[in-house]
């Protein structure tokens, strides 16, 4: 590194703009063999949130986040490495295999052992709406104080819904929001029935909690029946809770600046500030960074090496999420195009950046038709048109990223339909 000494009590470490790079790779769990220990658990405590997203191409974004640090797994095994309680057909109430009726008492004896062994994860706002490790449940009370000071977030709530919730719940929870009869009125969240805003109205205060979905729909259940009982006791103040925000996102993004630390947990920069200096990150300057800076102390000991990943990533990847900083970064400007009129897009619906060689260096925009991996468009960053050679190594990089996340999917064969011909060419070669 460019310091002399990079050991944790340093004044004020220098790092080059490559250092700080390698230092956010290894914290995002996308350089090095550490990367890959203790599976999708590993991946979730290491980045401490993985954001959920309704929108599906590949796969979702939650099941895209693992397969980019550890390489193709079954859907199902990421799912259930999330949600701790068996899967099962809860609108049928039936195990996925159909053979073991799970009514009410079922449900419950789940809740019980669930309890007992303590779920891994749980949904709540972090980002966005985000999986968490359990461990964190106390960390957030200070945004369910936050809602419970202001008393809603998009809707008031109707007078009575919360009782019956809660009533319903207690006799016969875990249900989804269809059994609460809180199923949408319509698409969109201005057309939520009575029961939907207030399920998720005792879900924002930490009544009700997450801990499993089943599909793409939450399973909730009163928080005092699915959270430990030594972290559902537990109610650290409002500057606790910051300053582990902070130290974490500190962690995750490895070097970091004011807004970048305040981003990851979607907190405000004046609280980052009320709290930095108790979060145990440390000042840094990164070269070529206009803003200060802070790093996890532990990064700063060993130099980022190890092998680096080559993989597509999820728009909503918490190495891509803050556009300002993957721009400041890694010299990439990142662009969800999903919301964007289709004639005003530039690289596509669902565009997911190409990571190889520890630098951000094209888009793809997938789909899948049948058996067939679908690159609607593909480009490169212009660096790597510049010459023949360069653009021989991006597009293999491509090919690789394709051809590996087509054979995660169970496709057999990329097709791509909007490149530069002799990206394409070089792609779709056998």
């Amino acid at each position: 590194m460019t310091s002399k000494t990079m050991t944790p009590d340093t004044a004020e470490a220098e790092l080059s703009a490559d250092e700080a790079r390698r230092l956010a790779l290894r914290a995002q769990g996308l350089l090095g063999a550490d990367a890959r220990r203790g599976g999708v658990p590993g991946v979730l405590s290491r980045l401490g949130a993985v954001q959920l997203d309704t929108i599906s191409v590949l796969a979702r974004s939650h099941e895209l986040v693992p397969y980019a640090r550890l390489g193709a797994m079954p859907k199902e095994k990421i799912e259930n490495a999330y949600w701790a309680a068996p899967a099962r057909d809860v609108d049928r109430g039936t195990a996925r295999n159909g053979e073991t009726p799970v009514g009410a008492s079922d449900r419950r004896s789940i809740n019980r052992r669930a309890k007992a062994t303590g779920p891994f994860a749980f949904e709540y706002w972090a980002h966005a709406a985000s999986i968490l490790p359990i461990e964190e449940w106390p960390t957030l009370a200070f945004r369910r104080r936050e809602f419970r000071r202001k008393g809603v977030r998009w809707h008031k709530v109707p007078d009575g819904v919360c009782d019956e919730i809660r009533a319903k719940l207690k006799a016969e929870g875990p249900l989804t929001t269809r059994e609460l009869g809180g199923a949408k009125a319509g698409g969109d969240w201005w057309e939520w029935s009575d029961h939907k805003i207030g399920i998720e109205w005792l879900w924002d205060i930490g009544e009700v909690a997450c801990v499993q979905r089943v599909g793409w729909r939450r399973v909730y259940d009163l928080a005092e029946r699915v959270v430990p009982d030594d972290l559902y006791g537990a109610e650290p103040d409002d500057a606790e809770c910051l300053t582990r925000l902070v130290r974490l996102a500190g962690r995750a993004l490895g070097v970091a600046t004011r807004s970048d630390l305040a981003d990851y947990y979607r907190i405000k920069a004046e609280q980052v500030d009320a709290v930095i200096e108790a979060s145990g990150l440390v000042p840094v300057r990164v070269q070529g960074w206009r803003q200060r800076a802070w790093a996890d102390p532990e990064a700063l000991v060993t130099p980022p090496r190890g092998r680096h990943a080559t993989t597509l990533l999820s728009p909503f990847d918490s190495l891509v999420w803050d556009r300002g900083r993957t721009s400041r970064v890694f010299d990439f400007d990142h662009r969800l195009e999903a919301y964007v009129p289709k004639a005003k897009r530039v690289h596509g619906y669902f565009t997911m950046p190409l990571l190889a060689g520890g630098r951000l260096i094209g888009r793809v925009d997938p789909a899948r038709e049948g058996t067939t991996l679908v690159a609607r468009q593909v480009s490169l960053e212009p660096r790597l048109t510049r010459s023949a050679a360069r653009l021989e190594e991006g597009a293999e990089a491509l090919r690789v990223a394709l051809r590996g996340a087509a054979e995660w999917v169970g496709c057999d064969s990329v097709r791509v339909e909007r490149a530069e011909p002799a990206i394409k060419q070089l792609v779709e070669r056998a």
